[in-house]
């Protein structure tokens, strides 16, 4: 192996390293190492030595291992991130992902929904579905806000199953920083949901 083959390989190799085990990463995120080419060998070449995984079509991870259960599969959301920063797009949970994220429900999903402002488009991994849907820019104005978790999650549960309980439990979990994009961005959530954000920030003044 080259001296060159073997500084790309160990430059790419620290970076990978550095952000620790399960995260998720694309070909694009070392291109100022070197040629696609190159990065694309260097990625190949840790591959076939067993030291990342590729998970997904231009995306590789660096496993974790557990004593008990062996090699884990990457989470879904470091997947979901990984594709994010590859395609320069937005994305939001949607969905029974965003209630669970929340904890708001207990039931994870196979099929995990983001709302996009890319394509639309299905990833496939070691038995889950990531579900990417193409939706209005209103519905992903808050995406990587606190507020448009919160919306996505009480659209799934419906106006009919938020009652003093749920709403008892956001009141517990949502930091007050959390409260005030809830002010912030009560313009772009349905009328009844605009309601449940007036009377959490309400609740904490």
């Amino acid at each position: 192996m080259g001296k060159h083959v073997k500084s790309i390989d160990s430059r790419i190799l620290a970076r990978i390293r550095a952000g620790g085990p399960g995260q998720v990463f694309a070909p694009g995120q070392f291109l100022d190492l070197g040629s696609r080419d190159a990065v694309d060998q260097a990625l190949s070449r840790q591959c076939r030595a067993g030291t990342i995984r590729k998970v997904a079509r231009g995306l590789y991870d660096l496993p974790r291992d557990h004593a008990r259960f062996g090699r884990l599969a990457p989470s879904a959301d470091a997947i979901a991130e990984a594709i994010k920063g590859r395609d320069a797009i937005r994305l939001q949970p949607s969905g029974a992902h965003a209630a669970n994220v929340l904890g708001l429900s207990d039931q994870v999903p196979v099929r995990l929904v983001f709302l996009t402002d890319g394509r639309s488009r299905r990833v496939k991994i070691d038995g889950r579905e990531i579900v990417l849907k193409q939706t209005t820019p209103r519905n992903i104005a808050a995406a990587g806000r606190t507020s448009g978790l919160v919306i996505q999650a009480l659209r799934w549960l419906g106006k009919e199953n938020v009652d003093d309980r749920v709403i008892a439990k956001l009141e517990r979990i949502l930091k007050p920083e959390d409260k005030a994009t809830l002010l912030e961005d009560a313009h772009l959530a349905p009328a009844w949901i605009a309601t449940i954000f007036h009377r959490l920030v309400g609740a904490a003044q």
